[in-house]
């Protein structure tokens, strides 16, 4: 058996552990990472990055397709069509230029890559499945990150599909039924319809988006409505018939309802992922099905640390990059600690929608007296050039010293908005901050700075 030595072993190349890895490179540890597939992991190659290339395609299709049929715009052109085949080669091209970016990156640190499944020894070894090698660490990293969770009542497999089947389809299917109307069943959801499938989606709650509120997430509803995606809320899966291509669902009354369609995307959600290298042989402490870090992203094992969605939520990949860069300084000696005052997050539905810091109800649950304001996109000049007029941007500030405790928006776009959002909160601003930040016209971010002013009680757009 081949026998390694390092400073830092890393487990899983995702975000996280590539960040770390190249962080760790930069300042002169010694590193190997560890990854049983592609680097990247699930954001770069079945996530995040392949779902916005076919969110692109599908909104292209979906606007040449309006153009064909009547464009306020003026532009006519005859109705399209599409090679979905090409479209998922155009996908693969840009994960492929980014994984290859990532080891590119990895080698110029020299960080040692090592392609294969971990199983870990004890907080100080780790074997590689079937390669005969056997590393030694001083700090062990584990950044396995998350997987899709799979309902008893639908296996995967045939018609039952799951993000990732979804995401590089070979055909597309007449009618597409996603299970959970999350940020991911949605996301897809809306992709599919506007590549001309036929979309229903089953939620068992009482809304869509159901972590978000509903003022925030109602122009989503509007959208899916215009768009034609049928929404079955409160209703709840019991299985699948193959023979008859029939989904089995139970309405909020208890009655059955089969639904006939040609695929079944499964989007309920991820969970840690915590089976399948010998984890439990730590006998780490946990929280819930997530491993118990601190502050530091240490777990209960000196030494050993956890980072990105095996660590719990929120499940973000920027949260996961941040870790990981913290955790390769800690182990330089530099003093780090991961207390953000706010991770921003978006659903790239459409509209698109962001979430940074406290909403006006968490503010309440946590006894702070707030002024809540927002502004309107329809009084927003970018966002009328852009052919929409719906969505907003909301600011929650407290009310004795007008620090700003959160951001949330909808609309065309606002993604980009996110990053401002996070700034915002880190720096400590106020609502006089932003309404005194001359904002460039004409932009969305125009509506950030009206927001705080009508907080502030004199609006000029509205």
């Amino acid at each position: 058996m081949q026998n390694l030595t390092t400073t830092l072993l890393i487990i899983g190349g995702g975000p996280g552990g590539y960040v770390a890895a190249i962080r760790a490179g930069q300042l002169g540890i010694p590193t190997v990472l560890v990854e049983g597939q592609a680097l990247g992991g699930t954001c770069l190659n079945i996530g995040c990055i392949p779902s916005k290339a076919l969110i692109h395609v599908a909104e292209q299709f979906h606007q040449t397709q309006q153009h064909s049929q009547q464009s306020n715009l003026g532009i006519k052109v005859q109705p399209p069509t599409l090679d979905i085949s090409q479209s998922v080669a155009w996908k693969d091209g840009i994960v492929d230029r980014l994984t290859s970016g990532v080891a590119a990156l990895l080698k110029k640190h020299g960080v040692q890559v090592i392609h294969g499944w971990a199983k870990i020894v004890d907080g100080k070894h780790v074997e590689i499945d079937g390669q005969d090698i056997r590393i030694e660490c001083e700090h062990l990293l584990l950044a396995t990150g998350s997987s899709s969770v799979e309902l008893p009542m639908l296996p995967l497999g045939g018609a039952i599909i799951s993000s990732t089947e979804a995401l590089a389809p070979r055909s597309l299917p007449k009618h597409l039924t996603v299970v959970g109307a999350g940020y991911i069943g949605l996301e897809l959801g809306i992709a599919y319809r506007k590549l001309g499938v036929e979309v229903s989606v089953i939620e068992a709650r009482e809304r869509i988006l159901p972590t978000y509120d509903s003022e925030l997430t109602q122009p989503v509803a509007e959208s899916l409505k215009k768009l034609g995606i049928q929404l079955y809320l409160q209703h709840s899966v019991e299985g699948f018939d193959a023979a008859s291509n029939t989904l089995q669902v139970r309405t909020e009354n208890g009655e059955q309802l089969p639904l006939a369609t040609d695929q079944v995307l499964v989007a309920v959600g991820r969970r840690p992922r915590t089976s399948g290298f010998n984890l439990e042989s730590l006998e780490l402490k946990m929280n819930g099905s997530a491993i118990a870090i601190d502050a530091r992203c240490q777990t209960s094992m000196r030494n050993v640390w956890a980072i990105g969605d095996l660590s719990g939520e929120p499940m973000l990949a920027h949260r996961a990059m941040a870790q990981g860069e913290m955790v390769a300084e800690l182990i330089a000696g530099k003093q780090r600690e991961f207390n953000p005052t706010a991770i921003a997050a978006v659903c790239f539905t459409d509209p698109e929608l962001v979430v940074a810091g406290k909403t006006p109800e968490s503010a309440q649950q946590d006894g702070l007296d707030c002024i809540v304001a927002q502004f309107p996109f329809a009084a927003n000049g970018r966002a009328m050039t852009l052919e929409s007029k719906s969505g907003f941007v909301r600011v929650v500030a407290r009310r004795d010293n007008h620090l700003i405790v959160g951001w949330q928006a909808v609309g065309v776009g606002v993604s980009e908005l996110s990053t401002a959002f996070a700034q915002s909160l880190e720096m400590g601003a106020r609502l006089e901050d932003v309404a005194g930040t001359i904002h460039a016209h004409p932009t969305l971010g125009e509506a950030v700075q009206e927001a705080a002013l009508r907080a502030l009680g004199h609006a000029l757009h509205l």
